[in-house]
């Protein structure tokens, strides 16, 4: 998995932990999720410039490899915490919109929903957003359907909040 995932670190950063605010750390997700999001990309049910070229020319056992590997790396922790008023703006919001009954109490996925915590605040608020708009791929439909509820204002309190759990 290391020699593929070679030219993964350019935009995911070491190990996949990218400091680039609106490309996703990728260490530490789950595997399956990874996976997915390969196919998706390929598929073109996931749109992106860079990454679905990428995906195209990637074989299962490719897309396999890379998702064990990625999935295996230590994540960062957060960067920052977020103020702790908006912080307890975004835990509430997350209780209402029952985040945490896919991505799990910390955030961490399970096996069908990714790991949220540590990503970035600008990535997320992007993701959420394109669910919102449903623009952004959804392997079953599950986020675009979570999504439609979650109010305009509420979207960034729930990154700042989410991003940050430790």
């Amino acid at each position: 998995g290391r020699r593929k995932a070679a030219a993964c670190v350019a935009c995911h950063g070491p190990d996949g932990n990218s400091t680039n605010p609106t490309v996703p750390s990728i260490a530490g997700q789950v595997g399956i999720y990874l996976h997915w999001q390969l196919l998706l990309y390929r598929d073109k049910r996931r749109v992106d410039p860079q990454m679905a070229p990428i995906a195209a020319a990637l074989s299962e056992a490719d897309m396999a490899d890379l998702a064990a590997f990625f999935a295996a790396q230590r994540p960062a922790p957060p960067a920052a915490a977020p103020d702790p008023a908006r912080a307890n703006t975004g835990r509430r919001l997350a209780e209402t919109y029952h985040c945490n009954d896919c991505h799990g109490r910390d955030f961490a996925g399970r096996e069908y929903a990714p790991r949220l915590r540590g990503l970035s605040r600008d990535y997320l608020v992007a993701q959420m957003r394109g669910f919102k708009a449903r623009t952004r791929g959804d392997l079953d439909g599950a986020m675009t359907q979570a999504a439609q509820p979650v109010a305009d204002a509420d979207i960034e309190p729930l990154a700042d909040y989410i991003g940050s759990v430790k």
